[in-house]
């Protein structure tokens, strides 16, 4: 099967959908077909969150399929172009700000929530003073909160205005290699070996696909950097404790370098009244966390996430995270494990009887009581508890005894791939990367924004 296109897209998370909606507003000529791996909008459901047992869905949904996985797991758009990515970089903190005012404003002609949180500068300042004196960095950014059930609404309108405007999507259909032709990107191959051929190629894979991706650099020598992974845990509270914070910036980062390492260790991820959840890569369990928009838990829970780059001889940081999540799945039976600050402390194993009796209340049900120490590196672990002592100062109550730590929680990317500044291969023609998985965008704003500048250098040249 020979299919001639103007555009191939790999992957149909935010850098995806936001290039196929540009190449329609900029190039309706444009002939475009999207390859996904996982489900279109309407079929991605976890049964899990309605049975609380795995089902072993393959792909799984939480991860891929339309929207990514971002999307599918709270969907919070940062609106300061200092967060998020590095966009910046390639067009100047002037029009990274333009290009976030102009995603923000599809989202909301789609149905985003009109409320911003990170506003009220009085509310910051004294926080930023407080998280000072801890040795905490606040990074400031305005956010949209979209919700699990919200975003799901969102992206299926951009899905129907993808197929409506003659866009083609093939849904459940990994890509397993591309087809370069006299230094030039000129198609791909489907995992069934059907051949798709296209003047340009993009391929914008997200973290569930970095594994993929780092296989198609090595094969075709495409220049890069040693990525790093983020290993970590992620931290269940009570609601109460954050309130005088998440009322006014729903989410905060804080990042802290540790006094014994000098590591850097930062929030991510945080979810008011969410819920902790698993999701899996290459058959892997690891932790994650989501939150809906009017359904709340009594739990407040966020990633704590230690960023470990490497240096030669060791390139594979992939492989790295892998190996301790590994470790968890091992102890676990395949689960996620959870224990006790209290007993993360005092290096002792949590058992089924403290839990039960804990005063926050896991929302992760089939969590497995363990012990951590038997799964992270020393190194680790101490920045963990170097940090979360930090943030007690600022927020007092996280460093309670009965603070859940679930693990493990692992931020896969890719190599950083190497990119001309309209995001162009260096020694590929017509071969564009984007997204989180290449290391260019780390959430769905920088993502959706890379995915517009993407479409505009095509359409440019159609």
């Amino acid at each position: 099967m020979n299919t001639k296109y103007d555009v191939i897209i790999v992957g149909a998370g935010p850098c995806g959908i936001f290039t196929a909606y540009e190449l329609v507003k900029t190039s309706s000529v444009a002939k475009v077909v999207i390859f996904e791996k996982g489900r279109d909008i309407e079929s991605r459901e976890c049964p899990k969150r309605v049975t609380n047992v795995c089902s072993g869905c393959k792909p799984c949904n939480i991860t891929t399929g339309f929207s990514g996985a971002g999307a599918f797991s709270d969907g919070k758009l940062s609106l300061s172009p200092n967060v998020g990515g590095r966009i910046q970089e390639f067009v100047g903190q002037s029009k990274a700000v333009e290009l976030i005012k102009y995603v923000d404003s599809i989202y909301l002609e789609n149905g985003a929530d009109t409320k911003v949180y990170g506003t009220n500068s009085q509310v910051i300042e004294e926080i930023k003073r407080k998280a000072t004196v801890a040795n905490l960095m606040l990074v400031e950014s305005p956010i949209r909160h979209l919700g699990t059930e919200e975003a799901k609404k969102i992206y299926k309108r951009l899905q129907d205005f993808l197929l409506s405007n003659n866009i083609e999507i093939k849904f459940r259909t990994p890509v397993k290699d591309l087809i370069v032709e006299d230094g030039k990107a000129a198609g791909v191959v489907a995992e069934d070996g059907s051949i798709y051929y296209a003047k340009n190629v993009v391929i914008c894979v997200g973290r569930e696909g970095a594994s993929w991706l780092s296989k198609i650099i090595e094969k075709y020598n495409i220049p890069c950097e040693n990525n790093r992974v983020d290993i970590g845990v992620r931290v269940e509270t009570p609601n109460h404790i954050w309130k005088g914070i998440t009322e006014h910036l729903y989410e905060s980062k804080f990042i802290y370098y540790t006094k014994t390492f000098d590591d850097k260790v930062r929030t991510f991820c945080m979810n008011p009244g969410g819920y902790v959840a698993v999701e899996h890569y290459d058959n892997l369990a690891v932790v994650n966390g989501h939150s809906y928009k009017n359904i709340k838990s009594d739990n407040t829970n966020f990633a704590l996430l230690v960023s470990k780059h490497f240096t030669d001889p060791f390139k594979d940081s992939i492989k790295y995270g892998k190996y301790i999540a590994e470790l968890a799945n091992m102890l676990s039976g395949g689960k996620v494990l959870v224990q006790r600050y209290g007993d993360f402390i005092r290096g002792r194993r949590s058992n089924e009887e403290r839990i039960k009796r804990n005063s926050v209340v896991p929302t992760l049900t089939d969590a497995v009581a363990g012990d951590l120490s038997l799964v992270l590196p020393y190194r680790i672990m101490l920045d963990i508890k170097e940090m979360i002592e930090a943030l007690d100062y600022v927020v007092q109550g996280v460093a309670s005894f009965d603070t859940l730590l679930y693990g493990v929680e692992v931020k896969f990317y890719s190599n950083e791939v190497k990119v001309k500044n309209n995001f162009e291969c260096l020694t590929i023609q017509n071969l564009y990367f984007g997204g989180d998985g290449a290391g260019i965008t780390r959430g769905l704003m920088q993502a959706s924004v890379n995915g517009v500048l993407i479409a505009r250098e095509i359409a440019s040249k159609l």
